[in-house]
């Protein structure tokens, strides 16, 4: 019976199609077919006829396919002996019988698999979704496997052309006489060729059996102008630039990152002009922010809504904008710690480490209790108030720059406490990375392994706590031996010339934040160790430092400020207004309460004062929290919903940031010490 099914269903595969003249006898051929492979409606006769004849088609093809292969081998054999020709014309002809012979053998496995395919399904139960979704995921693998071997038959089909060109121009060559100038071009030429053949690297054959790498089909498009005929020109030579967009079937979008030939210069024209017009728009939403009173941050946070996915959807290279964006953070971290010196630090330390750590155990226990209460997940539960715990320093920088910082009869700082509370933070943020696989993990693991989820998180904290400590002595060293005469040697190098400064201390920035980044910690607390370390060399080198990094690190931290527009979306928050309201404000007046509450316990009586400065510059939310929750939603921490909750809370909690802060200066400062912060 199985047999007599198989070959029924090579028949109905292999029917003429003039047969099959209208639908209607379309579906009755088929409805017969069917009934022939569960031995109904058919006498015995007839189905031994369909048998014989199958046979008979399938036997005559496979026949006829190895005479071919075996006259393929001997044309082969005949090339190799063949003395008249050149060795390129032999390896084209031989390159193009060896495709020949793939092409055959790829077609009748291709019939086969059709065939056990279209078995399966008659077999199974079309009301068994689990069954046809299965049988479908075995048809996309399969489809995407033939086009993978398709296109390496396209590619060997074009290397083979390349070398009937090669050898019809060594035939060319030797038919005549070359000049001087031809002979040094086809020296060059051939140079040429062996440098490509150096610098190409085979990422496709070196990855595509790696395991982790799936095959995905995806669609390639070219940009939709109004005027094709005028920019046709322009899109062939995109095309053969290879700097069309991809998009796959998640909607995801890719654009070119290293080409095949790396011997032509590429340029992302759609990154050039989203940097252009955000650049642009920046001037004019920046100038009506300081018109009405507000931070110009807020503006670049406005041009990026306006371009983003929620406004025009202008932006076309968001992941490389948010790239850029995080130089403005590298930069502004490390201006941060040029102006937070170790003396300052040493002095608050202990404040900077007991707060943030009291603060984020009391979150996550008030999280768990309401967690409890509304019937969440301990996982999200944990993950969310930590999400919520983290307060941004960015944004406490811009307040606090230009600000009068200096100690008074020996009280402690509040510019001091707050920027130590903050990159604090930082290295929690690195920590709460660290440990989000192992929180991953706890959320899908049974009560019986919460005991060793517990000890991994353990071993993690005692990791960190131990880089922290390396980082920490490294940093002991190179201000005791190195950054003295590091420095003394770019400053004189660069007298007359401030490159050579601004790519000194550039390069110890980068080389503190791959350190830390090395060592498992933060990358921000990389870069403002490097501001804190130049700081120790004195006042004239802060000053001289600071005039020359600014304006990089304002550029920059537009760029930031406009990409966290673009995960701002004013639609989702005007349909949820009154909860988003009264989510943001329960977050900030927490946050508040229990910064007033855990620094009122470890402040001195004589600094009491500055605890609500200090709580109102911690009471938003970091808008580290996009790159946490994207992470938690795409690990199944937290669903789509709760992740645009913690968007919409952080941009407004950032929103209202300036008034608090404005509040507690006004309250808290005498008046000659308001400056721009406010």
């Amino acid at each position: 019976m199985k047999a007599t099914g198989f070959i029924s269903l090579w028949t109905l595969v292999s029917l003429p199609c003039g047969q099959l003249a209208n639908p209607a006898e379309h579906e009755d051929v088929v409805k017969h077919a069917i009934k022939l492979h569960r031995g109904k409606g058919a006498v015995i006769t007839q189905r031994k006829q369909w048998v014989l004849e199958s046979c008979r088609k399938l036997s005559g093809l496979l026949r006829q396919k190895n005479v071919v292969l075996n006259k393929l081998k001997n044309a082969i054999r005949a090339v190799e002996k063949d003395a008249g020709l050149s060795d390129e014309e032999k390896l084209f002809q031989v390159h193009t019988f060896e495709i020949f012979q793939k092409e055959l053998n790829e077609s009748e496995n291709s019939v086969f698999q059709a065939i056990h395919g279209l078995q399966r399904a008659l077999q199974g139960d079309y009301k068994d979704v689990v069954n046809m979704k299965e049988s479908s995921r075995q048809r996309l693998e399969a489809l995407r496997e033939a086009a993978i071997k398709e296109e390496m038959e396209y590619v060997e089909l074009l290397a083979a052309e390349k070398h009937q060109v090669e050898a019809l121009k060594n035939m060319q060559h030797q038919n005549k006489s070359l000049s001087m100038l031809d002979e040094i071009l086809e020296d060059v030429r051939k140079a040429a060729d062996r440098l490509e053949e150096e610098i190409e690297e085979h990422a496709f054959d070196d990855n595509k059996s790696v395991r982790g790498v799936n095959f995905e089909a995806v669609l390639r498009v070219e940009e939709d102008e109004a005027n094709s005929k005028r920019n046709a020109s322009k899109r062939e030579v995109e095309d053969d630039l290879g700097l069309s967009m991809l998009i796959d079937s998640q909607n995801n979008q890719y654009i070119l990152t290293k080409p095949r030939d790396s011997t032509i210069p590429r340029a992302d024209h759609h990154f050039i002009k989203d940097i252009v017009t955000i650049g642009m728009l920046s001037l004019p939403c920046g100038w009506l922010c300081t018109t009405i009173g507000l931070p110009t941050m807020f503006g670049y946070i406005i041009c990026g809504v306006l371009l983003g996915p929620s406004g025009l959807n202008s932006i076309k290279s968001i992941v490389q904008v948010e790239t850029l964006g995080e130089f403005g953070v590298f930069f502004t971290l490390f201006l941060v710690g040029l102006e937070f010196s170790p003396e300052r630090l040493r002095k608050v330390w202990k404040i900077s480490l007991q707060g943030p750590c009291y603060m984020t155990v009391l979150m996550i226990a008030f999280g768990l209790l309401w967690g409890h209460l509304l019937q969440i997940r301990p996982t999200q539960s944990v993950f969310i108030s930590t999400c919520l715990s983290l307060s941004s320093t960015p944004l406490v920088s811009r307040f606090l720059a230009g600000s009068v910082r200096g100690d008074k009869e020996g009280d402690i700082d509040y510019s001091s406490v707050l920027l130590g509370m903050l990159v604090m933070q930082d290295v929690q943020l690195g920590l709460f990375i660290a440990v989000m696989p192992t929180l991953i993990q706890a959320g899908m693991s049974t009560y019986s392994s919460i005991f060793k989820e517990i000890l991994r998180i353990l071993i993690l904290i005692g990791q960190i706590l131990f880089s922290l400590a390396a980082v920490f002595l490294l940093c002991l060293v190179i201000k005791t031996y190195l950054i003295g005469p590091y420095y003394r040697k770019l400053h004189a190098e660069s007298k007359g010339n401030k490159e050579i400064l601004i790519l000194g201390i550039t390069a110890f920035t980068f080389l503190m934040l791959t350190i830390t980044e090395l060592l498992d910690v933060s990358m921000e607390l990389g870069c403002f160790l490097a501001g804190a370390l130049i700081s120790s060399q004195g006042h004239m080198v802060t000053e001289e430092i600071m005039c020359c990094i600014e304006p990089i690190r304002d550029f920059l931290a537009i760029i930031f400020f406009a990409s966290i527009g673009l995960h701002v979306f004013p639609t989702f928050v005007i349909y949820e207004l009154t909860v988003l309201l009264f989510l943001t404000l329960s977050v900030v007046i927490m946050k508040f309460v229990l910064a007033v509450l855990v620094l009122s316990l470890i402040l001195p009586k004589t600094s009491q004062y500055i605890k609500w400065i200090v709580s109102a510059g911690l009471a938003q939310v970091s808008e580290f929290s996009f790159v946490l929750g994207s992470r938690a939603r795409r690990a199944g921490i937290i669903s789509r919903e709760v992740y645009l909750l913690i968007l919409s809370v952080t941009t407004l909690s950032l929103l209202l940031a300036p008034a608090l802060w404005r509040a507690a200066i006004m309250k808290c400062v005498p008046r000659p010490e308001r400056r721009s912060s406010t």
